[in-house]
């Protein structure tokens, strides 16, 4: 969300029950997630969160396939981590035998190279966002 500026902070999201949701009662049933650490400090954070159909978030597909969430900070951008990280989730994904992981991702962002390259579609339009869906099944 704060891709190119810092446009949030923590207490605007808590603020949010559009974006709250995301992580407020993370982890509940089939959510899982991962942290690249360099030593005690996070790189990268990647999660993916089932959200109900009458509680859908930006991205949302299907209840049945969960959102992405996926945060390289900016200081260890452009490195492989945030590729590493993704294609891990996509591997536990599969693993866990999901149909699919969804997200949304804004016009302009670069990380939509990211997921282009991870195989990642366009199958839906939200203001100036896309969303897109990888199938695994």
């Amino acid at each position: 969300m704060n891709w190119d500026t810092t446009r949030f902070t923590p207490d605007d999201m808590d603020a949010s029950d559009e974006i709250a949701h995301y992580y407020a009662d993370f982890p509940t049933g089939g959510d899982f997630g991962l942290v690249d650490l360099d030593g005690d400090a996070p790189r990268a954070v990647g999660w993916l969160v089932f959200l109900p159909e009458e509680d859908p978030g930006y991205g949302f597909v299907d209840a049945d396939v969960p959102e992405l969430s996926l945060t390289t900070f900016p200081e260890f951008r452009g490195q492989g981590i945030g590729s590493e990280l993704l294609r891990e989730l996509i591997a536990l994904a599969s693993a866990r035998g999901l149909a699919g992981i969804s997200l949304s991702v804004e016009d302009g962002n670069a990380a939509r190279r990211l997921y282009e390259r991870a195989g990642f579609h366009v199958v839906g339009r939200s203001g100036d966002s896309d969303t897109m869906l990888l199938r695994l099944a």
